[in-house]
């Protein structure tokens, strides 16, 4: 079984497949704009086609799946450019807005942002040019207007997604430009997200000058997606403001400066014997050592405490560790993100921290790296 297959999907998600290793989800709602996109599309085929019935509704099915599969051409240029990066790509969802791509961790500087984030964008102007190219070549009837509107939408998709606010791709194309000027990359993600915010109120109050702009007046519909869309930006650029905020304060967390000092003990010793050579070491965590002198666990200390004074004369130290694995070693050196990231990838209680060479530096514990973090608010 494979990474992804392992991996578990969010409610409401169907995988359709996966290209790259990378998982291609559906959700649920896709339905819905399945089933509008054939309502609104109806007419318009009926009117190329006439007599065509009820498959009028089939062949607006068709184009909303046209239409995605070329969102998933957008959303996969994030992936790949992505990985080119070296950041591991989850998944990629299509859903009733679009699409998002799930990557861990970020580009390591503005420029890779820049590329990652515009990348997106511009394969979605691409696919409408090439559509708009096809118009003068297809037969007039239902492939001409399948073709003219799959140039429109990407072409719209395209642009819209370069507005220059967060959760948006132009967002992150802003948060670069600012994160390049700055040299401070939170900065550059709480300008894109106020940016975001304020697309979002625009957004909200577009149908009230719907008709001097497009010359139709707004219906019931355009003030729901309106508040839908609105919604979706206010949202997403919130959680961007929200993080940015909490990731700034990151820095301060170093696991060497919290790490306790480990004593190593044998595998078969009493944790009774443990715990007395701990407190008269002045030791805030045990590591077991097996028959060949490695360290092959981390004692528990929840575990520890659970186990009443008078039984620990009789149970072995090991009984009450956590095997190590590769998950639970550290670095001593590692700090901010990448700490968080690491513990987020192996949750544990507790963390065996290791120097470059190899050598025991100490156990870093995850309560005291939550009071080291609610310290720095």
């Amino acid at each position: 079984m494979t990474e992804s297959q392992q991996r578990s999907r969010p409610p409401g998600t169907l995988k359709i497949g996966e290209i790259g290793g990378v998982d291609v989800l559906v959700r649920s709602s896709w339905l819905v704009v399945a089933a509008l996109i054939a309502f609104m599309l109806a007419p318009a085929i009926e009117a190329v086609e006439p007599g065509i019935g009820n498959g009028k509704y089939v062949a607006g099915v068709a184009f909303a799946v046209l239409l995605y599969l070329s969102v998933l051409l957008h959303e996969m240029s994030h992936a790949l450019m992505a990985k080119r990066f070296g950041l591991p790509v989850r998944s990629i969802t299509l859903h009733f807005l679009g699409g998002v791509t799930e990557i861990e961790g970020e580009p390591d500087t503005p420029a890779r942002e820049f590329v990652v984030s515009v990348v997106g964008p511009i394969t979605s102007i691409g696919v409408g040019v090439v559509f708009l190219l096809l118009h003068p070549v297809v037969p007039d009837g239902l492939l001409r207007l399948a073709v003219d509107a799959l140039a429109g939408a990407n072409l719209v998709v395209g642009v819209l997604n370069l507005v220059p606010g967060l959760p948006l791709d132009g967002g992150r194309v802003l948060r670069a430009a600012v994160w390049g000027i700055t040299g401070n990359p939170h900065r550059g993600t709480i300008v894109a997200g106020w940016c975001g915010r304020v697309a979002a109120v625009l957004v909200f109050l577009f149908p009230l000058v719907q008709q001097p702009v497009t010359g139709r007046p707004a219906i019931p519909t355009d003030y729901i997606l309106a508040f839908v869309i609105a919604f979706f930006l206010w949202s997403g650029a919130t959680q961007a403001i929200l993080s940015a905020q909490v990731r700034r304060r990151l820095p301060a967390l170093r696991a060497r400066q919290l790490a306790r000092r480990a004593l190593a003990v044998p595998h078969d010793l009493p944790l009774s014997e443990a715990v007395r050579q701990a407190q008269e070491a002045q030791a805030g965590s045990l590591v077991v050592l097996d028959v060949d002198g490695h360290v092959s666990g981390i004692v528990n200390e929840a575990a520890v405490l659970a186990t009443p004074e008078d039984r620990r004369p009789w149970v072995a130290v090991s009984t009450v560790a956590r095997t190590v694995e590769p998950g639970l070693q550290l670095d001593a050196d590692i700090a901010g993100e990448p700490l968080i990231r690491a513990m987020q990838r192996t949750p544990a209680s507790e963390y065996l921290l290791r120097e470059r060479d190899g050598a025991i530096f100490g156990v870093l514990v995850t309560d005291d790296v939550d009071r080291a973090f609610a310290a720095t608010t």
